[in-house]
């Protein structure tokens, strides 16, 4: 989820923590779980710093270590170090487990969304990603708004909380329900599909669709159950050669390719340079899919530039090479 849903789910959870009666009737710990439980909401996301280094290490590592099984029993650990010293009358058990509730929703939470975490790891490195929930919610960041201001008012926070948490957890079942239906319908309009990619939108009966047969890939949209196919390609695997290999190598060729499921490319050779272009085909907006990896090489196969990342435009991902390049 996004970082503004995350810090209300936060605070609605500090607010539930007064169903526990060591909270409720301990004003240490009430404040020191209230304290945690925002921080615990926020902490799996500390790895967003990577972006400060460059988008291959981000691409790579986001919601990577950090969204693991390691790390959601890790976290709490870590916080409660640092929060303890302040509330040293607090319980420290119920001040522990509840960070550890916090750090598990926000990992649960994550798996809904399209972009997913590795949080099998170390089992697994796969991406989790369920694509129920779009990254940002907003009748689920509404909600909890909503909640958070009855509660301001005077409410009872267990009664205020547990009321608005059962409501999402129906709102988490239809989506469910929207889902398998798009996905029916899917295979119903492209029967040989082998794989099938639906991602939420901001729209409640928006869904981005994505999907490969032996010979295509497709990409489109499904508004309930109608499905419009806005693009096919013909599925080329990537070629076994000396430029594409090359390619490979390079740091952000290679993270995009361990995070992207379904993508494309594109070569092309100009001004003495060759280029190659990697699309993910999971993101189209506006006849456009603004998720890539390029690379430029020499005639002699030496890289000049590359990136990975959202790029909106053309002429800012020429900007944005140029740059790269000059900085090389």
């Amino acid at each position: 989820m996004d970082t503004g849903t995350h810090i209300v789910m936060g605070f609605a959870l500090g607010g539930l923590a007064t169903i526990d009666p060591v909270v409720a009737n301990d004003p240490a710990t009430a404040q020191g779980v209230l304290i945690g439980v925002i921080i615990g909401s926020l902490a799996p996301d500390a790895d967003t710093v990577l972006k400060l280094r460059n988008n291959a290490v981000y691409i790579r590592h986001h919601r990577g270590f950090t969204h693991s099984i390691p790390a959601v029993i890790l976290w709490p650990l870590g916080i409660l170090t640092v929060l303890y010293p302040f509330y040293p009358d607090a319980n420290l058990l119920h001040l522990w487990l509840w960070i550890l509730l916090s750090i598990f929703l926000h990992v649960f939470v994550d798996i809904f969304n399209s972009y997913g975490t590795q949080a099998l790891r170390p089992f697994s490195s796969k991406w989790v990603a369920l694509g129920v929930i779009n990254t940002f919610d907003p009748f689920i960041f509404g909600m909890h708004v909503i909640g958070l201001i009855i509660w301001g008012l005077g409410a009872d926070p267990v009664l205020t909380f547990l009321t608005m948490y059962a409501v999402i957890i129906g709102y988490y079942i239809v989506r469910v329900l929207l889902q398998a239906a798009v996905r029916h319908s899917i295979k119903s309009t492209i029967p040989k599909a082998d794989s099938v990619i639906i991602a939420p939108t901001m729209r409640f009966y928006h869904w981005r669709i994505a999907a490969q047969t032996k010979e295509h890939f497709y990409v489109g949209r499904a508004y309930g159950r109608s499905i419009t196919i806005f693009d096919k390609f013909n599925r080329k695997p990537v070629p076994d050669t000396a430029i594409f290999n090359k390619a490979q190598t390079d740091k952000n060729v290679n993270a995009f390719l361990s995070f992207s499921p379904l993508y494309r490319w594109e070569l092309e050779e100009k001004d003495d340079q060759y280029e190659v272009r990697f699309i993910d085909l999971r993101y189209r907006s506006n006849d456009h899919y603004p998720f890539v990896a390029v690379v430029q090489m020499d005639l002699d196969l030496n890289i000049l530039s590359s990136y990975t990342g959202w790029i909106f435009s053309e002429e800012k991902l020429r900007k944005k090479l140029s740059f790269l390049h000059k900085k090389e």
